[in-house]
């Protein structure tokens, strides 16, 4: 390629012939056909590209979904179960490579569904697969085989996404060994940090995802089970808005709580996989409150690097905890709303309940009230030849290794009709919503932020602290996170939260996604590095 200064050199020296009459006689075509073009290449890396890269390397013809399946295929082979032995990975689907081939016809032939079109996904292992087994991580069900896929799932194929592999997850309904995860698979670990966990409960897509085992994921969570593991491995991950993502065929403790997000390792990537799963579902009601309420367009198109600059942002100070285990954490959060204030956003300092949340929050979860109801309607979902059918046949083939709050639960709480601690809780949950609504409203905030938590993943045999944030689940408010930073001694990634008002993910995506570029806080795990083929120009 030519340099730029040869180029204008070239182009003067051009003017002067024409000026004296030297090449008049050539045809405009012809002059420029010989004017050198400014090429410039473009670099692709695997492990730090987005979505919206890997369908440019598509449309260039430099990558193919084979190729890029293949790719994340040998991330596997090389550090699932041999190098640090991540142990993530529950089962690998063996159709991956013949369905990129056939993605790649159709895309010559009929071009791309969408922005997934061929792009390699993990799910945890508690959406259903009609075509692998979803196993909740519990021995008793490793072979359950569900004959119809879930909502999500059905959305993700239709949007031509390859389902890559089904991955760990803290156990559902069973008690694991000390710092293992599940029954079924035993303990995964954090690529950042590999005598640190990964989180629960959906800690093998937050593993596998910063190990680069595929570009996105699917998490849920009761409490924190989708923001944790995205803390813990330095990602990004959406609790979306209460109703916004259908949950029918999703193994669940609350109708109520229970929320299925998209997690990634950018904020583009989790926004384009919103996209497809997210809107109503007859199959679960409650994205009935989504109708009208969700953009027509891409949420891809929300993203601006200046999407700061004239923001409204509180500094939601009741969800910071204090102490000197809190410390480093809390410095990395306010440090981010620092550099967030430089980019020209409005920082509203303090935003407070008056109110002690953390001790509040203890008392207000549904999911021990809700879950034998949750679970048989799930078990009725699976058929006939289900291994487990109903609670009754959880507790007799579970035997010992079932949980004993599921025990305890199913004993006590045979309805919910007028159970006055369960209605007080649900009660409770939409004060809080109205609470932080109200208080948004009178300051007219855009967002607020705070730590997700404000200490690094804890070591596997470690039984940890209160120390993660339950509001956006216990209210249903959205939230979205993205990487703050890494304490000093363990290379533990902490995570800040923005939180919005209800289907707000438009704005909370603008905004994180302007503290990403800005900030450029994640990076690479030493554990899991690059490996042949996986970066290249073109």
């Amino acid at each position: 390629m030519m340099p730029l200064l040869a180029v204008k050199s070239f182009t003067i020296r051009l003017a002067l012939f024409w000026s004296r009459g030297v090449v008049k006689s050539l045809c405009v075509a012809a002059v420029m056909a010989a004017t050198p073009a400014l090429v410039y290449a473009t670099d692709f890396d695997l492990q730090t590209a987005t979505i919206e890269d890997i369908n440019k390397a598509f449309d260039a013809g430099a990558l193919t979904s084979e190729k890029l399946t293949q790719l994340y295929l040998n991330r596997i082979a090389a550090y699932d179960q041999k190098g640090p032995k991540l142990n993530s990975i529950i089962t690998l689907n063996k159709d991956a490579l013949a369905t990129a081939r056939q993605l790649d016809a159709e895309r010559k032939e009929k071009g791309p569904r969408s922005k997934l079109h061929g792009i390699p996904i993990v799910l945890k292992d508690l959406f259903d697969t009609k075509d692998m087994p979803t196993t909740a991580g519990f021995l008793p069900m490793k072979n359950s085989r569900p004959i119809y896929d879930a909502t999500v799932v059905a959305r993700l194929r239709a949007a031509g996404a390859i389902v890559l592999a089904k991955v760990n997850m803290s156990d559902w309904f069973g008690v694991p060994k000390p710092g293992d995860q599940s029954t079924v698979l035993g303990r995964t670990l954090n690529p950042y940090n590999l005598a640190l966990t990964p989180g629960g409960s959906s800690g093998g897509t937050g593993a596998s995802l910063a190990a680069a085992f595929a570009q996105i994921g699917l998490g849920s969570e009761t409490g924190v089970s989708i923001r944790n593991p995205t803390a813990n491995n330095s990602g990004v991950g959406l609790a979306p808005t209460r109703g916004l993502i259908p949950r029918a065929g999703q193994v669940m403790t609350s109708f109520m709580q229970e929320r299925a997000g998209p997690m990634g390792r950018s904020v583009y990537d989790v926004a384009a996989l919103t996209d497809i799963v997210s809107g109503f579902d007859a199959e679960d009601l409650m994205t009935a409150d989504s109708l009208g309420k969700t953009p027509e367009e891409s949420y891809t198109v929300f993203l601006k690097k200046d999407g700061l600059r004239g923001a409204r942002i509180g500094v939601f100070r009741d969800l910071f905890r204090k102490g000197d285990m809190h410390n480093e954490g809390v410095a990395l959060v306010d440090n981010a709303i620092a550099q967030m204030k430089a980019a020209g956003a409005v920082i509203v300092d303090p935003i407070t309940t008056g109110i002690d949340l953390f001790k509040l929050l203890e008392d207000t979860r549904t999911n021990y009230y809700e879950a034998q109801f949750s679970y048989n309607l799930y078990f009725r979902r699976l058929g006939p030849d289900a291994p487990i059918n109903d609670m009754d046949e959880l507790l007799a083939k579970g035997g010992e290794l079932v949980k004993p709050s599921i025990v305890q639960g199913y004993k006590e709480f045979n309805s919910l009709m007028h159970n006055p601690d369960f209605l007080a809780r649900k009660d409770t949950q939409e004060t809080l919503k109205e609470v932080v609504l109200e208080l948004m409203a009178k300051y007219r905030l855009d967002a607020l932020v705070y730590p997700f938590k404000s200490v690094p993943p804890e070591p596997h045999m470690d039984k940890g602290v209160e120390k993660d944030n339950p509001f956006s689940s216990i209210t249903g408010l959205p939230a979205v996170l993205v990487p703050a930073g890494y304490t000093k001694n363990e290379n533990g990634p902490i995570a800040i939260e923005f939180l919005g008002k209800p289907f707000s993910e438009p704005t909370l995506f603008k905004l994180a996604y302007a503290y990403e570029q800005m900030s450029k806080n994640r990076k690479l795990p030493d554990s899991v590095p690059a490996l042949p083929g996986e970066r290249f120009s073109y």
